[in-house]
């Protein structure tokens, strides 16, 4: 699947739309006279674009939106959907409110493409939580949103929906780079992996919050990834291996091992019990 592709159906009335900026998945899964759509991009113009996309198959109002996270590229776009419910994990709603003004200023400087756009985002975090499950309908169809352990963040839900073999994972699982570490706990990241694998079948297909979707052996690799990653930085932090050299035994063998280098930096922060970046926000 590719960026020019437009919708893939990835299940029965499931389907994937995969955005050139940042290389993202967005999800569609249609009910009967409404629609559930899983992340809203970056920016208001994203966010718009994704509305026009949607008519490409249905006529239907966009009912329910769903973040899997609060990171900017997955939730500064909620506003454009309003008045429809949207859905997160309890702590994006703090996550949001606590870190949204300021991710908005060191976005603009690090992405100067957008920062016009960025300028004009109300931070809308979901108004429908929950803590570890809940089912809820689009249509008439129930689609699970769970939280099983933290990750990428405090607070990353994974979705799947009954009848297919579909789960949204979200930035939990990335194809084409190493995962995003700043706001990430890699010490649990392996758990909350295997937790994932435990609920899916051999058929799944996992899409993730950036690249290609992928199967049981995509997600396979990244638990083995994650669970290598946290196993040579305990060997850093005990002193049997220097960082620069577990740095280029990194368990990402298709990228720069300096690509990994945040997320032994990330690990050795969390063993030594230092606060995440979204922490250090008051």
């Amino acid at each position: 699947m590719g960026v020019s592709d437009g919708w893939v159906e990835v299940g029965e009335q499931v389907f994937v739309r995969r955005y050139e900026f940042f290389d993202q998945n967005i999800g569609l899964i249609l009910g009967r006279a409404e629609a559930l759509v899983i992340d809203t991009r970056s920016t208001y113009a994203q966010a718009r674009e994704i509305q026009e996309h949607v008519r490409e198959l249905t006529d239907s109002p966009i009912g329910v939106v769903v973040d899997t996270h609060g990171h900017f590229d997955h939730a500064f776009g909620n506003a454009v959907f309003r008045p429809a419910t949207i859905w997160g994990h309890e702590r994006c709603v703090s996550f949001m409110v606590r870190t949204g003004e300021r991710r908005k200023v060191t976005i603009a400087a690090e992405e100067p493409g957008i920062a016009d756009d960025l300028r004009e985002i109300v931070i809308d975090p979901p108004d429908r939580v929950f803590a570890t499950h809940a089912t809820i309908e689009v249509g008439g169809r129930e689609v699970n949103l769970r939280f099983l352990g933290r990750g990428h963040t405090d607070h990353d839900i994974v979705i799947d929906v009954p009848g297919t073999d579909v789960v949204f994972g979200g930035d939990l699982v990335e194809n084409g780079n190493v995962p995003f570490f700043d706001d990430g706990y890699p010490l649990e990241w392996p758990a909350t992996l295997q937790a994932i694998g435990e609920r899916v079948g051999p058929d799944v297909v996992l899409v993730p919050g950036h690249g290609d979707h992928g199967g049981k052996a995509f997600l396979d690799t990244q638990l083995e990834s994650m669970t290598r990653l946290v196993e040579l930085a305990r060997r850093v932090e005990a002193g049997e291996l220097p960082l620069d050299e577990a740095i280029a035994e990194h368990p990402f063998p298709l990228h720069p091992p300096e690509d990994a280098r945040r997320g032994f930096e990330r690990a050795l922060g969390q063993i030594r019990g230092e606060p995440t970046r979204a922490e250090k926000v008051t």
